[in-house]
């Protein structure tokens, strides 16, 4: 029994991480970046960091942002649970906690792990002669959904001259720059107080990135 809660615990370290299709790379790779935009859940006042899958939770102060990880989760049969509580007295906040059933963590681990490490490689890998079709299709997707991701769940930093989002993890802000670039957008990522801030200018540019983040309407049946 004991080795088999170590595997629950740490299933990133203990398990394969096979390659994914496109269709379910771009899924689990926005999850994963859904995560990277928060910081880990505290539990009995603790925070637990086990990896990109957190032990199966996350949090979040946005209700679209939950609402997205749900519908993620839901395309790759993940199940998951979603907690709303309210607090605070002059300014009201809501948080949203999504929770995946201990059974379901080893493969959610698998999912998050393969498509933030098979996301970002692809993202950040410089072009590649004789690209694929589906490759040059795809690698565009992939960094919409990075910044979907961001500004859904990071910290929005607007200005007169910029759109930019707040993030404690490095790795997400360099994939944030060079996704920006692959849909021709410049973008800027400044270090400052405990986090990273990554922006592109306003007008054409900071229109491109909305509406490449931007899903298309579900269609009537």
């Amino acid at each position: 029994m004991a080795a088999d809660s170590t595997l629950l615990d740490r299933p990133h370290r203990s398990l394969p991480l096979p390659p994914l299709d496109w269709l379910t790379l771009a899924d689990a790779f926005e999850v994963a970046c859904l995560m990277r935009c928060t910081p880990p859940p505290a539990t009995d006042g603790r925070r637990v960091d086990t990896g990109t899958y957190r032990g199966g939770v996350a949090e979040f102060n946005h209700e679209a942002a939950a609402h997205r990880m749900r519908q993620l989760l839901g395309r790759l049969d993940v199940p998951v649970e979603h907690e709303l509580t309210t607090g605070g007295l002059r300014r009201r906040y809501e948080l949203h906690r999504l929770s995946v059933p201990r059974e379901h963590w080893s493969a959610y681990a698998i999912l998050l792990e393969t498509g933030w490490r098979q996301g970002r490689r692809e993202l950040l890998g410089g072009p590649v002669p004789g690209a694929s079709p589906a490759r040059r299709v795809w690698r565009p997707r992939l960094a919409a959904a990075a910044w979907r991701a961001a500004l859904l769940a990071g910290g929005r930093h607007v200005r007169r001259h910029c759109l930019g989002v707040r993030l404690t993890d490095r790795d997400l802000a360099a994939v944030l720059v060079r996704s920006a670039a692959l849909l021709d957008v410049p973008a800027v990522l400044r270090p400052g107080g405990g986090c990273f801030l990554v922006s592109v200018p306003n007008g054409p540019h900071r229109a491109r990135i909305v509406d490449s983040a931007t899903l298309a309407p579900a269609q009537a049946c």
